[in-house]
């Protein structure tokens, strides 16, 4: 009986001992799975930051009306719903989608609205730092561009047919993003730039109007400029008293288009100035006047215009969802 006692005894020392290493153990492992924690959540919140600054430099949609094109509008309109398909805290990427539809509604006989620009695509994001305050990123991008006519791109005297002429192409662009951004209570402001490579799958004999080798610009570079500036008299999100911002947009053509030399921007350069107000009360719209200038017309079969312009009117979309920056 002594000796069971005694074995039971030992193995309750057993037990105690074991149970003290495993403590002394476990202790660093729980503090390292704290380091983890932290470490994840930190994470989370810059790809949640990043999600954000995804939003604000997505091209808003536009209703309004254009001054000094070749022929008079009634109405234009970018209509440019971007639909974002993957955001998550716990990824770098993020991705949206966009059925855009580009039109000019004409003011001539029975207001027509022709060839409309149906330009549907896809963009990816993915952060490239873990700084939410000077944000670096890229973007890939690939879009369809066409006119959903069916007739001959060319007519008898072989000038493009813009009555039902078709037009086609599809394009890849990546662009690269850097800024930086400052918060305060009641103060909030943001500068965006990039630059980036636009590539047309006519350089592949593939997906375009043959008709538009040497005349439509297949390699493009593109950059951007934006500066967001956000007023907010009570420190809240949904009640920030105004928002501004100012946008510059370019492009410029560097493949062969006709016979243009190469520093001819008046032919290969669009470019725009873009200013937007945003009242508090509204919630994810603002009013925006433009004056720029197309080398190459982006409606579709229109390209060969070049020419200033002034628009007005309303941009809308999750580029000015209310929320601070």
């Amino acid at each position: 009986m002594k000796k069971l006692y005694a074995l039971k005894f030992a193995l309750l020392k057993d037990c105690i001992a074991l149970a003290i290493l495993s403590l002394l153990y476990l202790t660093p492992v729980n503090g390292n799975a704290q380091g983890i924690t932290d470490t994840v959540s930190f994470k989370e919140g810059i790809n949640s930051s990043f999600n954000n600054i995804y939003r604000q430099n997505a091209q808003p949609l536009f209703f309004g009306n254009e001054y000094g094109g070749p022929e008079k509008t009634l109405l234009v309109a970018d209509i440019n719903p971007n639909v974002v398909f993957f955001s998550s805290k716990r990824s770098r990427f993020f991705f949206l989608f966009s059925p855009r539809v580009y039109l000019r509604l004409l003011s001539a006989y029975h207001s027509p609205v022709r060839s409309p620009s149906y330009m549907p695509g896809g963009t990816f994001f993915t952060r490239l730092n873990n700084d939410a305050a000077n944000p670096k990123f890229i973007s890939l991008s690939y879009s369809h561009h066409s006119n959903g006519q069916e007739g001959s791109t060319l007519d008898a005297n072989g000038n493009f047919n813009r009555i039902d002429g078709k037009f086609t192409t599809n394009f890849y662009r990546l662009d690269y993003y850097f800024g930086k951004r400052a918060s305060t209570v009641t103060f909030s402001n943001s500068q965006f730039a990039s630059i980036g490579i636009e590539l047309h799958a006519g350089l592949f004999k593939t997906g375009y109007s043959k008709e538009l080798t040497g005349k439509y610009g297949f390699v493009r570079t593109n950059g951007s400029w934006t500066y967001d500036i956000m007023k907010d008299k009570t420190g809240k999100a949904d009640t920030y008293a105004s928002r501004q911002r100012i946008r510059f947009d370019f492009t410029y053509i560097l493949d062969k288009v006709y016979n243009y030399n190469i520093a001819n921007a008046s032919k290969r350069l669009n470019a725009s100035l873009k200013y937007y107000h945003q009242f508090g009360f509204i919630e994810n719209a603002a009013f925006t006047a433009t004056v720029g200038y197309r080398g190459q017309d982006p409606y579709n079969i229109y390209f060969e215009d070049s020419y200033p312009y002034f628009a007005v009117g309303v941009a809308a979309g999750i580029s000015f969802k209310k929320s601070k920056m």
